[in-house]
């Protein structure tokens, strides 16, 4: 009789065990996940590039002479003109070398202008009135060199620019090529990036004859700069510890508002013809390698991994894994397993792409 109670019991936990196993697919069934299609569409790939800012002009200004610095006429940060007076170095010593420079000159010229009347009338030779214009030609070559020495006690700006902090300050005593400063000419910009091979070719392949495309410049504060740039250069050589090669974009800068130092990110567009665009959302990582929840004809989900081609905000273009007529998975990823079979509603991928930030044509 105990025997038969237990087997009564046994089988009624049996029982109970299989309903309720039964009863929780039956709920799983019953829990309705969102599920959308990729989305084939022409759009615009935005490629994002580290850069360096760098003036189109940076220059050092040095002495040029010895001396003590005897006046600074400008100011750091300050914007200065071309020719525009900056530094004074004591000139008192190039000025009295000039001075006896030009006295020279001035004896030498008189010296010649007598020897040519006495030549006119043949008191003197040719080689004498030769010899004082040799004479009067090396004074004034002395005298203009004595000259080019005093100059280089004024330091002038070469170009119109921004000047940087002093190295000096005045009653400073210089030699020969000690730094005064740094001069910026930021009316355009040099913007450096480097760029993969592979990016490279195909921007080369896709490009119409020479012409490179315009670029965008994204500030460090995450602001995209008002004017946009040209790829101008591309340099000779790939780097090939890094499989890398450099461009060089040109911005104007008519606000000043760049600097030379400055950092920022290039975007570069490149046009997509019939992407397959799936949201991020709908995807999920395994071992650094994406993956999505593939919905068959069974209604039952199968991970399966995709290649990106691009990404965009919230978006990704698939380059290999999913067809356009495929569905996926869109919400719910923690809920499921493979083979899990689902119910689902389904959402139009346009309606849920258009609900997402991207730029679409």
């Amino acid at each position: 009789m105990k025997k038969i109670l237990i087997l009564m019991g046994v089988a009624m936990m049996l029982c109970h065990t299989s309903c309720d196993s039964k009863k929780e697919e039956e709920k799983k069934e019953e829990i309705k996940l969102l599920v959308t299609s990729p989305l084939k569409k022409d759009t615009t790939a935005i490629h994002e590039f580290v850069s360096q800012i760098r003036a189109i002009q940076h220059i050092e200004l040095r002495a040029l002479e010895k001396g003590y610095l005897k006046k600074i006429y400008v100011d750091e940060g300050q914007f200065v003109k071309k020719g525009q007076l900056m530094f004074q170095i004591l000139p008192l010593q190039y000025q009295a070398e000039f001075q006896k420079a030009q006295a020279e000159a001035n004896f030498a010229e008189i010296e010649y202008q007598n020897t040519k009347s006495l030549a006119e009338s043949n008191i003197v030779s040719k080689n004498e009135l030769a010899l004082a214009k040799a004479k009067w030609d090396k004074a004034k070559a002395e005298m203009d060199l004595a000259k080019v020495h005093l100059g280089f006690t004024e330091i002038r700006a070469p170009f119109d620019g921004i000047m940087d902090h002093f190295a000096v300050r005045e009653g400073s005593l210089l030699d020969d090529g000690d730094l005064l400063t740094t001069l910026s000419d930021n009316s355009k910009m040099w913007v450096y990036f480097n760029v993969p091979e592979s990016q490279y070719l195909d921007l080369k392949t896709k490009a119409k004859g020479t012409t490179l495309p315009i670029v965008k410049l994204k500030m460090a504060n995450q602001d995209i700069f008002t004017h946009t740039g040209v790829i101008q250069t591309i340099e000779a050589d790939f780097n090939n510890e890094t499989g890398n090669i450099a461009f060089r974009a040109t911005f104007p800068n008519p606000e000043k508002l760049l600097r030379h130092g400055e950092t920022g990110s290039i975007l570069m567009e490149s046009p997509l013809k019939n992407a397959v665009i799936i949201p991020q959302k709908a995807t999920f990582e395994v071992l650094e390698k994406k993956y999505v929840f593939v919905v068959d004809k069974d209604n039952t989900v199968k991970s399966r991994e995709i290649t990106i081609a691009a990404e965009l905000p919230d978006i990704y273009i698939i380059k290999s894994g999913l067809k356009g007529d495929e569905k996926i998975l869109l919400e719910g990823i923690k809920k499921v397993r493979d083979n899990d079979k689902i119910k689902f509603d389904y959402e139009d991928p346009q309606k849920v792409i258009s609900h997402l930030r991207v730029y679409a044509e």
